[in-house]
């Protein structure tokens, strides 16, 4: 009984031993968090700063390596001046257009563009009037869905809630989240 016990521990310690390994090298661990597909409306949704925003991939489903958002902002949508971090953020364009403003920089995108905004810079974004836009969000490491779900509202129904937006509640939970307000959304 003793020997099969010690066997038993002599395994687990090993197993754990090549986890580690495993991790310290970059290598892939013996067994990831599983592959899965999402239809379009799959995973938790949220009204976000009147968007609406769905949970595609968490940090607790990548080992927190990155999180993967599908947006959809209203026309004429800007959201606070700001800037993260810890987090790079990208965009995928699906549909709409949007202006963004990295560094006082504009970088007009569109359908099939890729945005890159790197940790620490300041940047906004503007969606065109004519059209929503539709996003993949992309953040690395993972976290942001965090904030998103600390600031939104589970959705509910097919439009935003009426509750008005509280600058200094938003401040606050991005600063939990290490993303800081810099200022107001910018106007047309």
């Amino acid at each position: 009984m003793q020997t099969a016990q010690k066997t038993e521990a002599a395994q687990n310690t090993e197993g754990a031993q090549k986890t580690e390994a495993a991790q310290d090298t970059g290598s892939v661990p013996e067994r990831a968090h599983g592959a899965r597909v999402l239809a379009a409306s799959e995973g938790q949704a949220y009204w976000f700063l009147g968007s609406k925003v769905i949970v595609k991939a968490s940090g607790e489903q990548t080992r927190n390596r990155l999180t993967v958002l599908d947006f959809v902002n209203p026309p004429g949508f800007a959201p606070p001046v700001h800037r993260h971090l810890v987090e790079d953020e990208c965009f995928y364009v699906i549909s709409g257009w949007a202006t963004f403003v990295v560094d006082g920089q504009r970088l007009p995108a569109g359908p099939g563009d890729f945005v890159y905004l790197p940790v620490g810079s300041t940047h906004t974004f503007i969606v065109g009037d004519d059209a929503p836009l539709h996003t993949l969000q992309i953040t690395v490491p993972a976290g942001f869905e965090e904030f998103t779900a600390e600031a939104g509202e589970p959705v509910t129904g097919d439009t935003p809630p009426d509750t008005p937006l509280d600058p200094v509640a938003l401040t606050a939970a991005a600063a939990r989240h290490q993303i800081e307000i810099l200022g107001p959304p910018p106007v047309h």
